[in-house]
């Protein structure tokens, strides 16, 4: 549901970061909406849906990403999991933690590629 009715609005907005990437079996390029966050030396996105989602195994598989966040697009690479500790670590005192209700314990790290 999110693939075809949320996401086309989101990624043609403007308003929430878009993550490019491309299909690992397909090779077709997907833009999936999500809150980007950014952290030392790069961004963390918080798995609502898991690393088995399509988009993170996605992008484990490329090793790299593109990110467009604040009218900018920027090149993220070394992809990696992480654990809810590291997560809230990296993360600014200022940004919400997802609710425990949500149960999320992984997250994906991205590190920005100098350029």
């Amino acid at each position: 549901m999110n693939k075809r009715v949320f996401n086309p609005p989101a990624v043609a907005g403007g308003k929430w970061p878009v993550l490019t990437h491309v299909g690992r079996v397909s090779g077709a390029t997907y833009r999936t909406p999500l809150d980007a966050h950014p952290v030392d030396g790069g961004y963390l996105f918080v798995l609502v849906y898991g690393s088995r989602s399509d988009w993170v195994q996605n992008i484990l598989a490329a090793d790299s990403a593109r990110l467009r966040v604040d009218g900018r697009e920027v090149e993220l690479a070394t992809p990696r999991l992480v654990g809810k500790d590291e997560a809230f670590q990296a993360l600014p005192d200022e940004i919400a933690r997802p609710p425990r209700l949500l149960r999320i314990t992984e997250f994906l790290r991205m590190d920005l590629v100098a350029g």
